[in-house]
């Protein structure tokens, strides 16, 4: 159930008192709190939106600005290689692109696959999740067609090495980008969901997956979201969390304009907004799940433009699952 693979949430519910309340409005099953958080030059608070100590960790051929994520199954660690200008498009900020990934497997193994010269890696990480409850990690990473745009896509350990095991549809024109949410059992199945938004700059359509054979399969999609800003090198803006303590992941992800988060259940099958939380600012950063009250559940901290941190409390309604 991960959306980010850098854990910076370290030890700050402490700072929690004197925080200015904006907002608390119930929807649902729902209640939250929505903040602004103390004096933005708080060390602390910094140090939990730099992800200079992920970039500090290089590996062969890694991709500039690529970062290497951390798994606890087969998959000891995996980075994107290759650097390539074949790709023009520079939505993550420069037009450097991967034509490549590799991975350490926990055995010692290192394995690596590269695209052909039709498609990049238009990421900066590959994202580590067991998609089929084999025990082993899938890799979950946006490929380019120079020609189709991006489609997500799924690798595998296969017997002779890293594979393509499945792929959604490219979004069908160049320079047409998606950004992946998560994955996660959203609707309580017993089967894992992929969840991403596409075209998060012009139109973002939140849209939902499931692996069946070699293809991702769309079965749900809903238009209003972005979890991206133009340019920016931040993807993980956006999470998987049980906001309405069902047992069950949500999505929370920000709306078209990045000013305000919306809280989506697919319990039954069918995304439905549990609550709409309108900030001051536009988001502009990753988000991360760390708990801000003490009460052992997940909340959410992030940056408005300028670098003033922020963070919303999610707090169910008894009765409503705790």
């Amino acid at each position: 159930m991960e959306s980010h693979p850098i854990d910076l949430a370290k030890g700050f519910a402490a700072g929690l008192l004197g925080w200015s309340l904006l907002a608390g409005a119930p929807a649902y099953a729902l209640d939250f709190d929505s903040f602004i958080m103390p004096d933005p030059r708080n060390r602390t608070l910094r140090a939990m939106f730099d992800d200079a100590a992920a970039l500090a960790e290089r590996r062969p051929d890694m991709l500039p600005d690529g970062i290497v994520v951390h798994g606890s199954r087969d998959i000891a660690a995996a980075w994107l290689t290759g650097p390539t200008r074949r790709y023009g498009h520079g939505v993550l900020g420069d037009a450097v692109e991967a034509s490549g990934v590799a991975v350490d497997m926990a055995d010692g193994r290192r394995l690596a696959l590269t695209l052909g010269p039709d498609s990049v890696f238009e990421d900066r990480y590959p994202r580590l999740a067991d998609l089929d409850g084999d025990g082993r990690d899938e890799m979950l990473v946006v490929r380019a067609y120079l020609d189709r745009g991006a489609a997500l896509t799924v690798l595998r350990v296969g017997e002779g090495g890293l594979e393509i095991a499945a792929e959604t549809l490219a979004i069908g024109t160049p320079n047409r980008w998606l950004n992946p949410v998560g994955a996660a059992d959203f609707d309580g199945d017993g089967r894992i969901e992929v969840a991403l938004v596409r075209t998060p700059h012009i139109g973002g359509v939140l849209m939902i997956y499931r692996w069946i054979g070699d293809r991702l399969e769309l079965i749900h999609e809903e238009p209003g979201f972005s979890n991206h800003s133009l340019g920016s090198r931040a993807l993980g803006m956006s999470a998987i969390l049980d906001a309405d303590g069902d047992g069950l992941p949500d999505l929370v992800i920000p709306d078209q304009t990045l000013t305000a988060l919306r809280v989506m259940s697919f319990t039954d099958g069918t995304l439905r907004q549990l609550v709409h939380i309108q900030e001051e600012a536009g988001i502009d950063s990753d988000f991360i799940q760390i708990d801000l009250d003490g009460d052992g559940r997940a909340d959410l901290a992030y940056q408005f433009h300028g670098g003033m941190p922020a963070g919303v409390i999610f707090r169910p309604r008894r009765g409503s699952g705790e």
